[in-house]
């Protein structure tokens, strides 16, 4: 109920406007149908309603349900409506960001293979889980560069994912803080919302710039682990997820961790408003039934009303 009373608005709220021209002709309307029209100004009236025979009945309802059916029509005219429906050129689904280290540690086997190479492997397993689904890639080391942006070929982001080494990176280190930065700038860019997912062996930014970058993050993210799937994440892993607000996935050997990072990724908030988000759904159509009972019950016979000589 709430939800109708903020969002209840007219689609053509000058359409209220034809309110008092269907007011004015149906008193004009009304006062030329009255066939005493012409006795009335040569008799008294108490006199006149002595003499007029076969007064109909029901004449002074009907003429207001005509006013009402008028009044109706117009009220559906301007569109009321309440709520929000998808658009139809709108995503079905948001996009989901992929930010991937490829620091040196990542080269670290833990045992064979390397923790880079499960990273890889868990991509192409999030890219068949998401196939058809936007999809980007952002890698980071000492920088942060943008590999794609959302694609809906998956595939494709999984062959570039395997290209992503510490050989090709420019710079050496770890600045997180600058990868989430990049792919909330693409997701921003996009305007249908999202989320990230961060795929990381360990987090040594400094705290403060994480804390930073959390503060201007409008988006959902995601830390999976990349270790041995017999070890715990890392200290510095978890305090990431706390200060980003992030759920931490461990690593599986199976691919459960990728269907709870889709699932999670599939609740993300899509972007509302505008030609890319909703549209306010016409709700003037309820008010036909009543229009058309209104219509029906004015097909009844009516009496002729005629004055004794």
């Amino acid at each position: 109920m709430s939800g109708l009373a903020s969002g209840f608005h007219l689609i053509r709220p000058a359409a209220l406007l034809l309110i008092p021209v269907v007011i004015g002709l149906w008193w004009i309307w009304r006062r030329r149908s009255d066939p005493l029209r012409g006795w009335r100004k040569q008799i008294d009236p108490a006199l006149l309603s002595a003499l007029v025979e076969g007064q109909q009945s029901g004449g002074g309802w009907r003429d207001g349900g005509l006013l009402a059916a008028w009044l109706i029509a117009a009220v559906a005219i301007a569109g009321p409506t309440w709520r929000l429906e998808p658009s139809p050129f709108a995503e079905d689904t948001t996009p989901l960001m992929v930010v991937l280290k490829a620091g040196v540690s990542m080269d670290t086997p833990d045992p064979a293979p390397s923790r880079l190479e499960r990273a890889h492997l868990k991509i192409v397993d999030l890219a068949a889980e998401r196939k058809g689904q936007p999809l980007g890639l952002v890698a980071y080391a000492g920088s942060a560069h943008l590999v794609l942006p959302p694609t809906r070929d998956t595939n494709v982001v999984a062959q570039m994912a395997v290209e992503v080494s510490p050989a090709i990176m420019p710079k050496s280190g770890d600045r997180l803080d600058l990868a989430l930065a990049e792919a909330a700038r693409v997701l921003d860019r996009g305007g249908k919302g999202g989320s990230l997912v961060v795929l990381a062996d360990t987090v040594d930014t400094d705290p403060g710039l994480l804390d930073s970058v959390a503060g201007n993050l409008p988006y959902q993210v995601q830390i999976l682990a990349i270790a041995n799937p017999d070890a715990s994440p890392s200290d510095s892993l978890e305090d990431a997820a706390r200060r980003l607000q992030a759920k931490l996935v461990p690593l599986a050997i199976g691919n459960g961790d990728i269907e709870a990072i889709v699932r999670r990724a599939a609740s993300a908030p899509v972007a509302q408003g505008g030609e890319a988000g909703e549209r306010w759904q016409e709700a003037g159509y309820w008010l036909l039934p009543v229009l058309g009972l209104i219509v029906l019950a004015s097909f009844r016979r009516t009496e002729k009303v005629e004055a004794s000589a």
